[in-house]
Formats: structure tokens, sequence, C-alpha cells
């Protein structure tokens, strides 16, 4: 579902062409071993039953997912993949593994054994990935518990064990000595179970060959948001272009918006657009007399903020983008402007911006 163009504060356009080139590019960085695509959060905002076909006509057959209701929706677009939810049991939704063909993640004890006895209920080796800690204290069977679990061998098991993986707190950053130590755990825990394909490398740890293992499984570089700290992203697969609504001139010393936090410097001119916080657009993004915004272009000139991002709306100066008039389009994300740049002004990071991207917007997808 989307809104017509007439009826929107603004265009979100979602290139599916350079989401697979992502996807094929990351693929290649592999060697050979095969690469799933993580698609949770609605494919990082850009819309899972779209995303999801895309990266499997690219080749993608295996996929993560958050929600056991965001495997249901894809399911639903990729009738043939594999897919995996990364956050486990959901309780009374059992059965729904089974009649969707959708396989948990098993992050504790507790997963484990309530899984187990499922199987034993319905009478069948369901598929699953068992995940083990290996630093990032989150989710995750420790050394103690995988090696319980490994004793009586994966064919004791009343579930298959389908998947061993782990999950990085810091490949992003290379330097980080805990990279280094939660590949050679990982390693370690493998030997505990033969046989059994593994998984450890997410977007930053594809580059690295001892994180690849048996399926590398990239999420944020797939949809051109920077995933390694010193590596520009891939090809940038969004834009969110907004229609002009008004253009008016302000006073050196006026200020604008609320809290009166950005003061003209000189005689400007303010454009304003319909977006706002409530579209995604986060409220720090904006600009203040002590800080500068997130860069927007008009008339192909970069401009800044006047004043806070609000709910519904932002004031632009649009002082030296020549003639600008009600109607002409601003660019937030696009044409040189990445969502890290964003996330920077905003003091967050392009994993937030992509998945809070709103809901009032007319999505056009192209490629």
């Amino acid at each position: 579902m989307t809104i017509p163009p007439n009826e929107a504060g603004a265009v979100l356009t979602i290139d599916l062409g350079a989401l697979a080139a992502n996807y094929r590019a990351i693929a290649a960085m592999g060697a050979g071993v095969p690469t799933a695509a993580v698609v949770k959060a609605d494919a990082y905002g850009l819309g899972i039953e779209k995303a999801g076909p895309a990266l499997a006509a690219a080749g993608c057959s295996t996929f993560f997912v958050a929600h056991l209701s965001e495997a249901k929706r894809l399911r639903a677009a990729v009738p043939s993949a594999t897919i995996y939810v990364l956050n486990g049991l959901f309780g009374a939704a059992l059965d729904t593994y089974f009649a969707h063909n959708i396989r948990p993640v098993l992050g504790s004890r507790g997963d484990v054994e309530i899984f187990a006895a499922h199987c034993e209920t319905v009478g069948r080796r369901l598929p699953a990935a068992v995940h083990v800690d290996t630093g990032m204290n989150r989710l995750g069977l420790d050394l103690a518990e995988a090696a319980l679990l490994a004793e009586p061998g994966a064919a004791a098991l009343a579930f298959e064990p389908a998947l061993l993986m782990s999950h990085f707190a810091c490949a992003d950053d290379p330097a980080h000595p805990l990279t280094a130590r939660q590949i050679d755990r990982f390693q370690q825990i493998r030997g505990l179970f033969p046989g059994i394909p593994g998984s450890l490398a997410n977007s930053a740890g594809c580059m690295l060959p001892a994180a690849r293992h048996d399926l590398m499984r990239p999420g944020v570089a797939l949809y051109g948001a920077r995933f390694v700290a010193d590596r520009d992203p891939l090809a940038p697969v969004m834009t969110l272009e907004a229609p002009i609504i008004q253009v008016r001139g302000v006073r050196a010393g006026d200020t604008v918006g609320y809290g009166a936090s950005w003061t003209a410097a000189r005689a400007s001119r303010i454009a304003v657009v319909s977006v706002g916080y409530a579209d995604g657009y986060l409220r720090q993004a904006g600009s203040t007399d002590r800080k500068t915004g997130a860069p927007m272009r008009v008339n192909g000139v970069l401009c800044q903020p006047a004043g806070r991002v609000s709910m519904d709306l932002i004031a632009i100066d649009v002082t030296e983008a020549g003639a600008v008039a009600a109607g002409d389009t601003a660019t937030l994300i696009g044409d040189g402007i990445g969502v890290d740049d964003v996330a920077e002004a905003a003091g967050t990071i392009g994993y937030e911006i992509l998945t809070s991207l709103g809901r009032r917007y007319h999505r056009r997808y192209t490629g």
C-alpha cells in the first residue's frame, strides 16, 4: 500500500535494481560462499514484499527476519525461500513455524527445550538454527550450554540443527580486538557441532575471510548505508524528495521554528516541505545557531534546515539556491546525500534513518 503522490508530503523512491546489485557485489566478496539477506524491520524500512522478490531474483535463497510476523509476510512474497526468525520462539505461535515452513533461531536453553518438545509432539525433526554467544552478550547459548547441547550428537536431538550461528558486536571497526576473539570462539564452538553449517558474517564480516564460514548474512550493506567505518557504502538504494509547499522571506535577526533556536544571520528565503519527524526524518537532523543540520539539495545547491525539524514540516534556508518557488523539489536523501549524512547530523546511524522512514510517503519502486 502507498499514498497517491498528490496526497503525500514526499516521494520515497526505492531502486530495487541497486538493491540487487548490492547483493551481487557482497556475494562476490565471498568467493563462492552462499549469501543470505537480512530483511528484518520491513527490509530496513524499504518494504519486505518488494525487497524479498528482488533479492531472490538476484540469487538469494536464504533470508533472516526478526519477528514471526515478518517471516509470514516474506513467505507469501518468496514462497521457495529458506527463512529464519532471529528473535527466536514466539510462544503459542509454535505451530506457525511448521505451517509456513519457517525456521526459528534458538537463542537460549529455554528455546531449545521448548522447540525440542514441540518437535516430539508433532513427530517431526523440524529444522532450526542454533545461536551461540561469542561476545555480544545479548542472545545465544553460552559455551557451556552449547557443549551440553552438542554432547549427544546432532542426530540425537529432537530437532534438526540446520545452522550454527553467532553475531558480531564490533565488526564495523576492523581494529577492534573483540572481532578476532569472536572469530576464534566461533571456530572453537563449531568443533562441537561437526557437519553443521556455520554462519558468523554480518555486513562487515563479509569482508573478513575468516568470518565467512558456510553462509554470509549481510543486512545494512544491502540498503546503501555505511557498514565499515573506513569504507564507502555500496550503491544508494533510496531517494527522498519533497515538493516545496511555501517560500517566505525572513529578516536578519528573525528566528525560525520551535524554540526560536535558529536565527537568520541575514535577510533569508525559507522554503517549507511537508516532511517531519512523524515521517522518520529525525528531529535532531535540524539546525540551530550552534549546530549545522543535515544537508538538503534545492536547485542543485546544498542547503541546510532553518531550525528544528518539527512533526510534519521542515524549513530550509534556500537563500543561496536561486529562484525557488512552491512546487519545486527539495531532495532530503539522494543526489549525493546519503542516509549516513542525515544520520551524522542527527547523532545516530544509518540503520535508524532507514528503519524510521514513515508510511506517509508515496513509495515508488524502480529497477
